[in-house]
Order: C-alpha cells, then sequence, then structure tokens
C-alpha cells in the first residue's frame, strides 16, 4: 500500500521511474528522513526546485542501498524512482516538507513505430554528439519507458525534463522528446565543429 503523506526532497533534479539516483544526504532534516524511510522500508518524494517554489509533480525515490555512512552522520545512498505523484497539500510546520499525494498512471494510447524508430536514432546522434561514444542499447526497453530511459542517459534542460514527467501518455513523452532532440542536434553538431577547429589551431613543431 503506497502511503498518501510522503516526506519531500526538493533539489535541482528530475527523477524519473526507474532511474537510479545516487544522493549524498548532510542536511539534519534529510538524516532523518532516511532513517525514517529505512526503518518504514518507505518511500520519499523527489521534487524539482525551481527559483520561485517547487513543483507538484514528482517521483517518489526507494532507498536501494546505503553506499556509505560518515562518522558525522552524513550518508551517500542509492535511489531508484518508482512512483509519479501529484502534492495536493503541503505539510510545512516541520523543517522536513512533507505533502498529501495522489499518484499519477499512464493512460493507454498506441505508440508511432515510426517516432519510436525516429526517436532512438536522434538519440544515438545526440549520444554520440555529447559524450563521443555510442550509447547503451535501448532497444530493449519497456514500451513505455523508452523515453524515460532516453530523457534520464542525457543532460536535458531540467524545464523539458519536468514537461516529460507530467505527460501522461508514453506517445506524448516520444513526441516530445523527439521535437526537443531534432532542434538540439544541430547545436550539438555545430558545437562539436567549433572544439575541432580550435583543438586544429596550434602549430606543431618544425
Amino acid at each position: 500500500m503506497r502511503p498518501d503523506r510522503i516526506p519531500l526532497f526538493p533539489l535541482n533534479v528530475v527523477l524519473f521511474p526507474g532511474e537510479e539516483l545516487p544522493l549524498h544526504i548532510f542536511e539534519p532534516r534529510y538524516r532523518r528522513m532516511v532513517r525514517e524511510c529505512l526503518d518504514a522500508r518507505s518511500p520519499f518524494g523527489m521534487l524539482l526546485a525551481m527559483d520561485d517554489g517547487v513543483v507538484r509533480v514528482g517521483c517518489t525515490a526507494e532507498i536501494l542501498e546505503v553506499v556509505k555512512s560518515y562518522p558525522d552522520g552524513r550518508s551517500d545512498i542509492l535511489t531508484v524512482g518508482r512512483d509519479l505523484f501529484r502534492v495536493v497539500e503541503l505539510f510545512t510546520e516541520d523543517s522536513l516538507l512533507e505533502g498529501a499525494v495522489d499518484y499519477l498512471e499512464d493512460r493507454d494510447a498506441p505508440i508511432d513505430p515510426h517516432t519510436r524508430r525516429k526517436l532512438v536514432e536522434i538519440y544515438e546522434t545526440c549520444h554520440t554528439l555529447l559524450f563521443n561514444s555510442l550509447p547503451r542499447n535501448v532497444e530493449e526497453a519497456p514500451a513505455g519507458d523508452l523515453a524515460y530511459v532516453i530523457a534520464a542517459s542525457l543532460p536535458l534542460d531540467l524545464l523539458c525534463k519536468q514537461q516529460l514527467l507530467e505527460l501522461r501518455t508514453e506517445p506524448e513523452r516520444q513526441e516530445r522528446l523527439l521535437r526537443y532532440l531534432q532542434d538540439w542536434a544541430p547545436h550539438l553538431l555545430k558545437e562539436k565543429a567549433m572544439r575541432q577547429a580550435a583543438s586544429g589551431n596550434g602549430h606543431g613543431l618544425n
């Protein structure tokens, strides 16, 4: 049974379902949160923190492992994204923010194989331009998770990631991500060409 009220961890991060996220926990309120979540085997909620507050749609994080505990109480933990939620009420009386949440489910919608194929192709292009290496094979990703898997593996704009998180069908996510990557790829190509030109401006020894 998923809890209706969960502790919230606002951070400059968008977490997707199935995405692993390492965290360094150092503030006392979040140390307490981690202890309580471990004791109860319950999740906490990750929300994107903005300059004017926190967003209302986020993803729960399950603690997979405490990777390292420090003598002063800090810890390194490994989490994984699980369930999407919308905050319907914030509780701020405690230093640890909590929220009453509704969990969000995807609506069924047919996936366009043409869009999926184009998305995989442009993802491979962008990944290669960014990292100068071939990406992992995303063809094996579950049908409803492809957009999440691709978005999690690229340094996309956080607002774009948040928009993907708030869409409720996989075809919508794939179409939105395809448009973003198609716009991004020419800029990445130009940046790579500029780097190559700059690296070739030196003069070898005679």
